[in-house]
């Protein structure tokens, strides 16, 4: 594993926190990944995070598509703030980093919503910061800027049933890992039981999705803990009652839902895992607790990898977040470079196709080379990297 371009920590004047801005490689000048906003962030952290954009880029760069896609790959970066988003000073502290990181966004790294902050707040912050955009460094690749910045501002603007589209392509794209994995195991949707951490915005739309399938979410979990139902939860009846950082007011819960201690989501009865929620969320202490058949790892780098090695061997399969949780960096530039249009159907169309083929293609390595699906993930970026080395450069 190379050492990243660039690593950097700022240091806010009023409040001392710690900003982190990792670019792991650039590809046409150009590094994609987003700003998370977490108390406890490091730039180690922020590191791993940018690496795994690189590794997502190449993973839905596909030479042989080449020239029906329009999308070429950008290299890895990623931002990090160490603070609550919910602290008072939050804001503040996000517009001065974003106007200390003004030099970079103009010129090479593409960010937006991660962690804790969602797209409407870091484009609300970068307008205050003096930027174009979040992602104007991309703009100079773009055959037709004006409108391929209408068709994205087009897509953010569709609502599917009430919620942005954007807040959904994410969730859809891990729901369709998770299918691929159990049509593969010749494993009927129905009767099959998930447990998801988190109903921020790629939890929520997991499980939103998992259900519309025909899979029974049996319990969910948020910062004021787990609520279970063995026989399936309301999922549409709880995302209607989130709040903005996904936390379900327990007023809206029916009689039979049970409210269970924050950490009981690991071992629920279940088939399907989705760690949707924080980083290193499973450790090698709690992964004992775990029986599910497959860890599906919707948030970045939630189970650590010591973890995954004893759980590997106990036979359950980790379905890695570079490949899971890739599709809502895909969607932004199928729809900028022009692969898909402003359109809800179109979108979840072109995740479902592209996400089926890529862990297809992923579960198919592992078994044929004996590897986990996270080896066999890291296999395909290590043949694709030096195409896109050799087609675009490191830095040009």
């Amino acid at each position: 594993m190379h050492a990243p371009l660039m690593s950097l920590t700022w240091t806010d004047h009023i409040t001392g926190r710690h900003g982190f801005l990792v670019v792991d490689r650039l590809v046409r000048g150009v590094a994609s990944g987003g700003l998370r906003m977490r108390p406890g962030c490091t730039s180690a952290e922020v590191a791993g995070l940018a690496r795994g954009m690189t590794m997502k880029e190449a993973l839905h760069y596909d030479p042989e598509l080449r020239p029906e896609s329009r999308y070429v790959p950008l290299g890895g970066a990623k931002g990090g703030i160490d603070c609550d988003p919910r602290a008072p000073e939050a804001y503040g502290l996000l517009v001065r980093y974003l106007r200390a990181m003004r030099p970079y966004v103009e010129s090479f790294w593409t960010t937006g919503e991660d962690l804790g902050l969602t797209q409407d707040l870091v484009d609300r912050a970068a307008a205050e910061a003096g930027l174009v955009s979040s992602i104007q460094a991309v703009y100079p690749l773009l055959d037709d800027e004006e409108a391929a910045r209408r068709r994205l501002a087009d897509a953010f603007a569709l609502q599917v049933d009430g919620i942005g589209l954007d807040e959904l392509v994410g969730g859809c794209g891990v729901a369709e890992a998770v299918l691929t994995a159990l049509d593969r195991a010749d494993v009927p949707y129905a009767g099959t039981r998930v447990a998801v951490q988190g109903l921020g915005t790629m939890g929520g739309a997991t499980a939103r999705f998992l259900t519309r399938a025909g899979l029974t979410v049996v319990a969910v979990a948020d910062v004021k803990g787990t609520i279970a139902r063995p026989e399936g939860l309301d999922i549409e009846r709880l995302l209607a009652a989130r709040d903005a950082y996904g936390t379900v007011d327990r007023s809206a819960l029916r009689p039979g839902d049970r409210e269970l201690p924050g950490d009981a989501w690991l071992s629920a009865d279940v088939d399907v895992l989705v760690p949707a929620a924080v980083s290193y969320a499973i450790d090698t202490g709690n992964q004992e607790r775990i029986t599910a058949r497959w860890i599906v790892e919707a948030a970045n780098m939630p189970v650590l990898a010591e973890a995954e090695e004893m759980i590997t061997a106990r036979g359950v399969t980790v379905l890695p977040d570079v490949v899971v949780n890739s599709a809502t960096n895909a969607w932004w530039w199928w729809t900028l470079f022009g692969d898909i249009g402003a359109d809800a159907e179109e979108a979840f169309a072109h995740v479902r196709r592209s996400m089926r083929a890529l862990v297809d293609l992923m579960l198919a390595r592992a078994a044929s080379e004996g590897t986990t699906p996270r080896a066999a993930a890291h296999a395909i970026v290590a043949d694709r990297l030096p195409v896109i080395a050799e087609r675009f450069g490191w830095y040009r």
